[in-house]
């Protein structure tokens, strides 16, 4: 049996959205669709007039019930042919998911939640979920546009080489293009010749560039053989990374990035560029690990 797709359901608005993009790319997948709420009591949403004793007493469980039942039916709308289960788990929901994601094909997660979801703001637990899960994660956020590319960081780290693999696959079954985007600037270490050289030592721009682009070009070489149907745009620019990947997902339904990419130290699961793009990009977040990771 397939991996299936995880969401994690809580009833809220951008939950709701998480619902239907896990149910789209279930579909596009071709494999099943997991709904999971988890219930961390006593950090979870409990009704008015609930004794702390037996919160399930005052129709917290109808609640659920019905949480559950809301999003199982905007799945079927949005993917009517995909096949949905769904589980209620007590757990706190950093745990739960990631748990889940050993045995998932994605996590698809909203920004916002309600509950002990409510950390989803791009705080603690997504950052944690993308940075430790066993499998891409989606953050929904944003307002994406069908019509628009998806939209690839290309770092040429071996860290990213998930992340153009996910790209490639996303733009193929989305049926649209690939921008695959490398930003750089003169801060690079590559501008220098050696590890003595000092930070103002002059450097050839023409050949950085050059290096650069041909750095770019050999992290996609692969990949473009095998989705031919893909069309790619490489796109080199010259600036603040985390700056010109937020302001090119204006124009992007999806933004696929590695968790960690070049220049990040040994150790830290999460780099700065990825956690940038989750508090702030315009459209829905795609964090991929590497399987060295």
């Amino acid at each position: 049996m397939s991996a299936p797709v995880v969401v994690g359901v809580d009833g809220s608005p951008s939950g709701l959205a998480a619902v239907e993009t896990a149910a789209r790319e279930a579909g596009a997948r071709g494999i099943g669709l997991r709904l999971v709420h988890a219930f961390g009591w006593p950090g979870a949403r409990v009704p008015p007039g609930a004794p702390p004793w037996n919160p399930a007493g005052a129709g917290l469980r109808e609640m659920v019930d019905g949480t559950m039942a809301e999003a199982e039916r905007r799945a079927g709308t949005v993917a009517p042919g995909v096949e949905i289960s769904r589980e209620v788990v007590a757990g706190e929901p950093i745990m739960v998911l990631e748990i889940e994601s050993r045995t998932a094909a994605l996590v698809v997660v909203g920004s916002r939640g309600l509950s002990a979801f409510a950390a989803l703001l791009l705080g603690s637990t997504s950052a944690h979920l993308a940075a430790h899960a066993d499998c891409p994660v989606m953050v929904v956020r944003g307002t994406p546009h069908p019509e628009d590319p998806v939209l690839l960081a290309v770092d040429g780290s071996p860290a990213a080489e998930g992340a153009v693999e996910f790209a490639f696959a996303e733009a193929s079954m989305r049926g649209t293009d690939l921008v695959a985007l490398h930003v750089w600037n003169t801060r690079t270490e590559r501008v220098y010749d050696g590890a003595a050289d000092p930070p103002f030592v002059t450097y050839d721009e023409d050949r950085l560039r050059d290096e650069e682009e041909r750095l770019c070009a050999e992290s996609l070489s692969g990949m473009r053989e095998r989705h031919p149907e893909v069309t790619l745009h490489r796109r080199l620019v010259r600036g603040r990374v985390r700056a010109s990947l937020i302001e090119a997902s204006a124009e992007a339904q999806l933004l696929v990035v590695g968790a960690r990419g070049r220049g990040g130290f040994t150790g830290l699961r999460l780099g700065s560029v990825s956690q940038a793009v989750l508090h702030h990009a315009h459209c829905p977040v795609a964090v991929v690990r590497s399987a060295k990771e």
